[in-house]
């Protein structure tokens, strides 16, 4: 469905930050998009999304697909009308907005208030606890029902396509796992189609069907998110244990060792 064809994205016309990037979101399956600060993974969903001209930044090789039509030239609101919906990180929500609110301005792009409405109560039926909060300023809300929220509100355009950045960020564990698994259901039962980025690498792959590694700007490891979970660099790098299944101090690994291990 979704397809990222070697790209390169270039800032202020001289900073090279990915460096031929190609990648795959299957349709009704959950591809992880895994690596450490820095490595490239939001720049790669805003040039998906088509928001790197806010920053600066284009695609300058390359090309971003989705159903086989390219979406690396058009502007943002024109991806989000193709398909696409980007949950950002840090649970950007209108705060100043009711919850229902919130989830009418998401669905921008459409004109039937009939099915816009049916969406609402869609959303709330995924997210109950929005519902009881439904005419409640949404800066009010606690991190965890605001993080619902901006999932609901992406939903609420009827996307092909979910990207969401870091969901987990500031939450939890409880509201974490709770917001994965409904995640996890969206796809069972509605087909949602997510491509997440996310550092914790543990819970990413529990959820992901397939999973790609990426340090510096490079893809470095792609496979099906189980055969990853077992793979021996991602538990030593990403899950922090060592041969023997024991936790490893972060502080010990070297990210030259890393790259020089999986781009030999």
């Amino acid at each position: 469905m979704l397809s990222l064809n070697n790209i390169e994205v270039v800032y202020d016309g001289v900073i090279l930050v990915l460096k031929g990037v190609s990648l795959t979101v299957e349709e009704g399956r959950i591809t992880t998009l895994l690596g450490a600060n820095g490595a490239g993974k939001t720049t790669t969903l805003k040039a998906i999304s088509g928001l790197l001209r806010n920053e600066r930044g284009e695609v300058t090789k390359g090309t971003v697909e989705l159903d086989g039509k390219r979406l690396d030239r058009l502007p943002p609101h024109d991806v989000v009308r193709r398909g696409i919906a980007q949950v950002f990180e840090g649970r950007r929500v209108f705060e100043n907005l009711t919850v229902e609110e919130n989830l009418i301005a998401g669905a921008h792009t459409r004109r039937d208030f009939g099915r816009v409405r049916a969406a609402i109560d869609g959303v709330f039926d995924t997210f109950p606890v929005l519902r009881e909060r439904r005419h409640q300023s949404s800066g009010y809300l606690s991190g965890g029902e605001q993080q619902m929220l901006v999932i609901g509100r992406a939903l609420m355009c009827e996307p092909k396509v979910v990207l969401l950045d870091e969901p987990s960020l500031g939450l939890a564990p409880m509201l974490v796992a709770e917001i994965f698994a409904i995640v996890r259901r969206l796809r069972d039962e509605c087909g949602l189609t997510v491509l997440l980025v996310e550092q914790n690498a543990a819970l990413a792959l529990d959820i992901a069907d397939h999973g790609y590694v990426m340090e510096n700007g490079r893809i470095v490891l792609e496979g099906p998110a189980e055969a990853l979970r077992q793979n021996s660099d991602i538990k030593e790098f990403y899950l922090g244990l060592n041969e023997a299944g024991a936790r490893k101090s972060y502080r010990d690994l070297k990210s030259y060792k890393r790259r020089k291990r999986w781009l030999s």
